[in-house]
């Protein structure tokens, strides 16, 4: 049985910055445009030491896929949840999908897997959820926190650590990511990772078919 926090929590900055990792990718299972195995298939070509596919709300791509014995793949998913006034998305590695507690916060439709307004309307508690992702076996992961609507996010990051938060989403290209939508930068998110002694992670978010 792998521990998927030990393991993940060994990754360095330049692990997820030379493209040798990335924990933050999309599928047309979600609003991605790319096929599951395809995408399995590409990281392996390139020499990836770790994947993890990681869509909206949803995990069916691992009910279909052939390749869920990829040595590179880690199991994953991206939740939509509102954390008092600040609407968040929260990763979770490491998860058996078939945990029963886990089942009610999975997407009961294709839209809320894809569409933004749908997926904003989201009624999903977040302490019921970093519960429910830990007794699934996994972590749960702040994304691109730099996008959340937060005034502090050292408060906003002290008050999910006390909901059981494991970790942030440090490394992903923050030059070019919803640029409009950038409330914070870098350095306020890798301090709160620091102080709060979290474990850091990075990916893209690739939502195209090829990396």
């Amino acid at each position: 049985m792998i521990n998927y926090k030990e393991l993940i929590n060994t990754f360095t900055e330049e692990d997820f910055k030379t493209n040798r990792i990335n924990l933050h990718i999309h599928t047309n299972n979600s609003d991605g445009e790319a096929d599951f195995d395809e995408i399995i298939t590409q990281a392996e070509n390139l020499n990836y030491k770790y994947i993890a596919i990681t869509d909206h709300n949803t995990m069916k791509g691992y009910d279909k896929s052939q390749k869920l014995n990829s040595a590179i793949l880690i199991p994953g998913v991206e939740f939509d949840v509102w954390c008092g006034y600040v609407f968040m998305h929260l990763l979770g590695y490491g998860i058996d999908k078939n945990n029963s507690q886990l089942q009610k916060f999975f997407a009961k439709s294709k839209k809320e897997t894809e569409n933004d307004i749908v997926r904003l309307f989201s009624k999903r508690n977040i302490k019921e959820l970093i519960t429910a992702i830990h007794n699934a076996g996994g972590i749960a992961v702040l994304a691109h926190p730099a996008c959340c609507w937060c005034l502090s996010m050292d408060r906003f990051v002290k008050k999910l650590v006390k909901y059981g938060l494991d970790g942030i989403e440090v490394y992903y290209p923050y030059p070019r990511f919803r640029g409009i939508l950038k409330f914070h930068k870098e350095d306020s998110v890798k301090n709160a990772a620091i102080k709060y002694n979290l474990i850091m992670t990075g990916g893209t978010d690739l939502h195209k078919k090829h990396f």
